[in-house]
């Protein structure tokens, strides 16, 4: 019996869209979103986030200031509850994420054996 994973993906992605973790973050997201202050203190830091991903990934050294300031802004924007509560339900999201992914592979795994 052939299964089509283009279906069965599809339908995973049903699924992570109606869990309770998934809705959750959604409305956590909006929360911020509604209030200006935190959505501007969340669009800055995201930047700050996005410009360093994308310096590690061009292979760029990141310097020991950016890494402070990285690290301020983290502190600061964990001191506003919505924003807290949006990056713990991104945190629980990212880890179901990881788990399912880790479920994917599986077959591959098996088969080349642990890479």
């Amino acid at each position: 019996m052939a299964v089509n994973l283009y279906d069965a993906a599809y339908a995973l992605e049903t699924s992570i869209r109606q869990s309770d973790e998934f809705v959750q973050l959604k409305q956590m997201y909006n929360e911020v979103n509604a209030d200006p202050a935190a959505k501007q203190m969340f669009n800055q830091f995201r930047e700050i986030q996005m410009n360093l991903q994308q310096k590690q990934m061009m292979g760029q050294n990141i310097s020991e200031a950016e890494v402070q300031q990285a690290q301020a802004t983290v502190a600061h924007v964990q001191q506003n509850e919505k924003i807290a509560r949006l990056m713990q339900a991104e945190q629980r999201m990212s880890m179901i994420i990881g788990e399912l992914n880790q479920l994917i592979m599986k077959p591959l795994e098996e088969l080349y054996g642990k890479m």
